[in-house]
């Protein structure tokens, strides 16, 4: 009884929270840009991958809310197909938009020497085709769940997996050999470029800070630029997305290989695919001090 009522709380404050701390992030960044002079690309990704987390949560952690307070199901065959497939292509399309995000910030603060800063976007615009690019990527790739979900209440027989709402059925292994080895080369791919932009990152903030120290040391005053205070934030928010993604794939990786479900690690793996869009925004929110600004926009 007890860990039902943790259990209920936990996906409340999860899917809650995390719901309005994205509204407040792309709220106030809508702000910054309607409203300042410059339009920045970086304003418009954190935007993105804002919308991005209240669609997970709202796909995802709404209806597992729902499960956990025992509500009674809802969803008829087409609702459950909309909502598996809008929580993994919305996940997609969030890795992609990190991914993005942290390659921009790292174009943006390397050196004008550099031959990275040629590939700086010249205007905010020339980030949408991205967008594009990322829903539509990873809409062709979640397109097998169309035939693989079906509600509870079509009544199917020895299905696979389930929960009270909706159910993954048995598909054709030679479309599951295609499509999840596209899975694992998106996620590579993305998550290659996140990590080799962060390390060029923390390597140009390693030089600035043996800049600062030097200028110190001078008795000279400094102040961090805008730029690499938001490289800081971005790093961050990386560090949160790496933490929960490889946890979960961990989690993951244990189930598969025990086939036994565990109750106490499925429902930690459940809170945890949920973490990087509840926790995400608290980073920006922290590192930007977004509220106050917003508050004052008001």
């Amino acid at each position: 009884m007890l860990l039902k009522f943790i259990k209920q709380i936990a996906f409340l404050f999860m899917t809650v929270f995390g719901t309005l701390g994205n509204i407040s992030v792309s709220v106030n960044y809508m702000i910054r840009w309607c409203g300042g002079p410059e339009k920045k690309p970086i304003d418009l990704i954190l935007i993105h991958l804002a919308i991005t987390n209240i669609i997970i949560l709202l796909a995802k952690g709404l209806p597992k809310t729902m499960i956990a307070f025992g509500l009674r199901n809802f969803l008829d065959d087409i609702g459950c197909k909309i909502l598996i497939y809008l929580s993994r292509v919305s996940r997609g399309v969030s890795i992609c938009t990190s991914s993005l995000l942290t390659v921009v910030q790292a174009i943006i603060i390397s050196p004008r020497a550099s031959g990275w800063r040629r590939l700086r976007p010249q205007s905010a615009w020339h980030i949408l085709p991205f967008f594009s690019f990322f829903w539509i990527l990873n809409a062709l790739l979640a397109m097998n769940l169309i035939h693989s979900i079906t509600s509870i209440s079509l009544n199917i027989s020895e299905p696979k997996n389930g929960d009270k709402y909706c159910y993954f059925m048995l598909e054709s292994q030679k479309i599951k050999w295609i499509v999840l080895p596209l899975m694992v080369l998106r996620d590579a791919v993305f998550q290659g470029a996140m990590g080799g932009a962060s390390g060029y990152m923390v390597l140009l903030l390693h030089k600035h800070h043996q800049h600062v120290l030097h200028l110190q040391n001078s008795k000279l005053l400094y102040r961090t630029p805008p730029e690499l205070r938001a490289a800081q934030s971005v790093l961050l928010l990386m560090l949160c997305f790496v933490f929960f993604y490889w946890t979960d794939c961990a989690i993951s990786l244990f189930l598969s290989l025990f086939l036994a479900k565990k109750p106490l690690m499925v429902n930690i793996q459940e809170f945890i695919t949920l973490g990087y869009a509840t926790f995400s925004p608290v980073v920006l929110i922290h590192r930007e001090g977004l509220l106050p600004e917003c508050w004052h926009a008001q």
